[in-house]
């Protein structure tokens, strides 16, 4: 059966039914990052956190990877302000969306400055702008409120409200069905078989998997959100036996912190109630500032993380095998070898062309195919 969340308790704050108009006194604008940020606290995805981090907090998961209590924690969660913002302890703060509708109550307890520059060689490992998690935080203003959230809006309707559960939830549908070991499965693209193969690997000696895209930014080329859920739902209907695979979407800007941000996926997926976790090459990295498999070594320093680790190397087809393989698996030379292009995938979806079975399943690519816009543009 699922474990216990991270920290031992899964946090829930209270949410307000629907948004409201600002009323008056201390309030703050937050983006839509922070917006999604409120709510994975207040649901208990970030659990144990209750809001957001102190000095003390910050430092010590910038310096140690974990929080004072030595709770493993990697990625700081930071409410960044303008320098002007003035409060004071026992504050309670409004925070409110970019249209000015309220989103949470803050109950303030202190302002502090952070060295964005220590932050993102440590956070980052580099200081380099061209990396988009630096980048991000460099355009943020370097003074810091935290302070614990009180209330919080509840997030309105979407398309993708059907598809998008709790941790207090699936911890529900999982006990209810029966599943012991579950693995978390982190994806921000549309299937192809190289996905259905780790998934299916992991999935042979667990009890299900839970399928967890990613919704958020994207860059023009990308699968948008909508391509990659309703790919999902027709490679779940048509190749997954019966009550072994789960999905649920998760509203979260990826930091690509590699490494540092492989941990932090663990975490939110334990709170999800999962056992296990698939961590494949470059997890969660960009360009070229982590190596390799770096994503998957970090985990030695965390033999207290309470969630398993799931190694894959990169699959790919082998045409002397006749089926899927790897490096570790695999004698062949790369000219037997398909690899999983996106870049190729996209130009064939794009020339309206279906990619090979041996690449994506035909259903799956008839979906896409259907999509009026399956590509950020």
């Amino acid at each position: 059966m699922p474990g216990l969340p991270h920290g031992g308790k899964l946090v829930h704050i209270k949410q307000e039914h629907s948004p409201k108009q600002f009323q008056g006194g201390l309030s703050i604008t937050v983006g839509a990052d922070s917006v999604k940020t409120i709510q994975n606290i207040a649901e208990g995805v970030l659990s144990p956190l209750t809001g957001y981090m102190t000095r003390d907090e910050c430092q010590h998961v910038v310096d140690e990877r974990r929080l004072p209590d030595d709770t493993p924690w990697t990625i700081p969660i930071l409410l960044h302000v303008p320098d002007s913002f003035k409060a004071g302890p026992g504050d309670e703060v409004s925070l409110l969306d970019p249209e000015g509708s309220w989103v949470a109550s803050l109950a303030f307890e202190e302002a502090y400055n952070v060295d964005r520059k220590e932050m993102s060689s440590k956070v980052f490992k580099t200081y380099d702008t061209s990396h988009p998690g630096v980048a991000n935080l460099l355009s943020q203003p370097p003074k810091i409120v935290a302070g614990r959230l009180i209330w919080v809006s509840k997030p309105p309707e979407s398309v993708f409200t059907p598809v998008t559960l709790s941790p207090k939830e699936t911890r529900i549908l999982f006990k209810e069905k029966g599943w012991r070991e579950i693995v978390a499965f982190q994806t921000r693209n549309a299937p192809h078989i190289g996905h259905e193969y780790v998934q299916k690997t992991a999935l042979a000696f667990a009890d299900g998997i839970f399928i967890n895209p990613v919704l958020g930014k994207k860059k023009a080329g990308d699968f948008t959100d909508e391509a990659i859920v309703a790919a999902y739902k027709a490679l779940m209907k048509a190749y997954y036996p019966a009550n072994t695979a789960v999905m649920s979407v998760l509203n979260y800007e990826m930091q690509y912190a590699g490494p540092r941000e492989a941990i932090h996926h663990a975490i939110m997926r334990k709170n999800f109630g999962c056992t296990h976790i698939a961590i494949g090459r470059d997890h969660a990295g960009v360009g070229s500032y982590y190596g390799p498999y770096e994503a998957q070594e970090i985990f030695k320093d965390f033999p207290d993380l309470g969630i398993t680790p799931l190694f894959f190397r990169e699959f790919f087809y082998c045409n002397k095998c006749q089926g899927m393989a790897n490096e570790k698996i695999c004698p062949h030379p790369a000219s037997e070898r398909l690899t999983f292009s996106g870049t190729k995938l996209r130009s064939m979806f794009q020339a309206g062309q279906a990619p090979p079975k041996e690449f994506m399943r035909p259903e799956v690519a008839e979906v896409i195919l259907r999509t009026e816009k399956p590509f950020v543009e």
